[in-house]
């Protein structure tokens, strides 16, 4: 009975079974129940299983693998894309792609979704667009954070005004090269930091095996887009919030992440998400946990702690820097870009915002929203729009890819350009060319509505890696 029944995998897979382990099983099971002669009565019974598992729950074999694909069916429904999604505001849409927006209404599809915006920087990204603003109750989308969780900007505002330390250009860009480091450097001895002793890593599994890494890797920065410069910070006006008289100083501002921590965060949650809750293709990087889960109470506070492991890399660029540059810092401005808050709406009601790409713009908020190598950044100060989720842009946005600036630009036209804004560039290559990114002015004037403009950033001395 059923010994010689000649089942294969490819059999099962052609029915729309994916997992091997399952399959195995399964063959297994229907060897011992049904004759050699009943092959084609198996893979009917087998189809039936897979599209009404209902129908089998009590059945005496595949009961028990009934079970399951009707947990998973039902989680499925339960997840199922609206047909139509809410609606969300889009800033700047003349600068945002199809693509981009395609994206976005995707997300909106979600049955958690509650609300979303897009900001003028937007392009796509995975899952949710880069420059996306997605709101949810109870629900953190891991991959609506990004695998850079906590990437941030830091600016430090010196008090040696612009003709004092212009004649020092070239001690700043040795201190530069002595003080930073990118990618896969590290400094010989890292510097100690008391978030590295926290109880986290001891006592979630998935942090332990991160935690080596990040002592090493404590006061760098990544690699892309990252990067360390010196240059003039601006004020025009005084302003309580940033508290620095009318000027032209010396500023110090830099851009990364929680680098292998935040990456390994981002990687376990994301796949622990993606086999909980099962989405359709087009959406499966937005898969969520619930916070009342054990896996996503696990995130959210790895979430955290990888967005103070990036605040303390900064911290650390920043004082390194400070004590070799012998001079006090008059403000300290820094904000995150990639990451989750806990905000209550004008309706009492709390929402998990996710910003992907995107500077929180509260009421008062302080915040650096950069341009590129050669454009200037700006400091800005939240207005709370609601049809934003109180955001702003986290920079210029891409108009090509990496390997559409590779590919459409030359390094003669990147140094002639470089040479003209009167930028020094050490490291960085034409992936980040500043043609590869939109206007920056074009980009602040969309926003006028989210953020004031208190003062700015002009690059001059610019570290990448390389």
């Amino acid at each position: 009975m059923g010994k010689g029944l000649k089942l294969k995998n490819r059999d099962l897979r052609q029915l729309g079974y994916t997992q091997g382990t399952t399959i195995g099983l399964l063959i297994a099971a229907a060897r011992k129940y049904f004759p050699v002669t009943a092959k084609q009565e198996v893979l009917l019974q087998l189809e039936l299983l897979l599209e009404k598992p209902e129908a089998f729950l009590e059945h005496e074999v595949f009961g028990e693998f009934a079970v399951g694909f009707w947990e998973t069916k039902q989680a499925a429904e339960r997840n199922a894309l609206k047909p139509m999604g809410r609606s969300f505001e889009v800033f700047g849409a003349a600068l945002i792609d199809p693509a981009t927006l395609e994206q976005m209404h995707v997300a909106m599809r979600l049955p958690v979704a509650v609300a979303g915006a897009l900001m003028p920087d937007a392009h796509v990204g995975y899952g949710l667009p880069i420059g996306g603003v997605l709101a949810t109750e109870n629900q953190v989308i891991p991959y609506g954070v990004g695998v850079d969780i906590g990437c941030r900007m830091c600016l430090s505002v010196y008090a040696i005004e612009e003709q004092e330390w212009a004649k020092y250009r070239s001690d700043l860009r040795e201190l530069l090269l002595a003080h930073t480091r990118f990618g896969m450097s590290a400094f010989e001895r890292p510097k100690s930091h008391p978030i590295l002793e926290h109880t986290l890593f001891r006592e979630i599994s998935t942090l332990k095996s991160l935690r080596q890494k990040a002592a090493a890797q404590i006061g760098t920065s990544g690699s892309g887009n990252h990067f360390v410069d010196f240059g003039v910070v601006e004020v025009s006006a005084f302003d309580p919030a940033l508290g620095v008289a009318p000027g032209r100083y010396l500023g110090l501002l830099s851009h990364s992440g929680s680098r292998a921590l935040g990456a390994g965060i981002a990687q376990h949650y994301t796949k622990v998400a993606m086999d909980t809750c099962v989405l359709p293709k087009t959406a499966k990087h937005l898969a969520w946990l619930e916070l009342d889960s054990e896996a996503g109470a696990e995130y959210w506070l790895a979430m955290n702690l990888a967005g103070d492991y990036a605040a303390a890399c900064h911290h650390q660029i920043h004082d390194r820097i400070s004590q070799a540059l012998g001079e006090r810092c008059l403000a300290r401005v820094e904000n995150h870009h990639n990451f989750a808050w806990k905000e209550k709406q004008t309706n009492g009601q709390e929402l998990i915002v996710h910003r992907k790409g995107a500077t929180p713009a509260g009421v008062g908020q302080l915040g650096i929203i950069p341009g590129s190598m050669t454009s200037p950044g700006f400091i800005v100060k939240g207005k709370g729009e609601i049809s934003s989720l109180s955001s702003a842009s986290h920079g210029a946005g891409r108009l090509f890819s990496r390997s559409g600036a590779r590919s459409n630009f030359t390094q003669a036209q990147m140094n002639e350009h470089l040479k003209s804004a009167g930028v020094q560039l050490l490291g960085g290559g034409l992936d980040e060319a500043p043609f590869a990114y939109k206007d920056i002015w074009q980009v602040m004037a969309l926003q006028e509505d989210l953020v004031d403009i208190l003062g700015t950033f002009e690059p001059k001395v610019v570290r990448m890696e390389g």
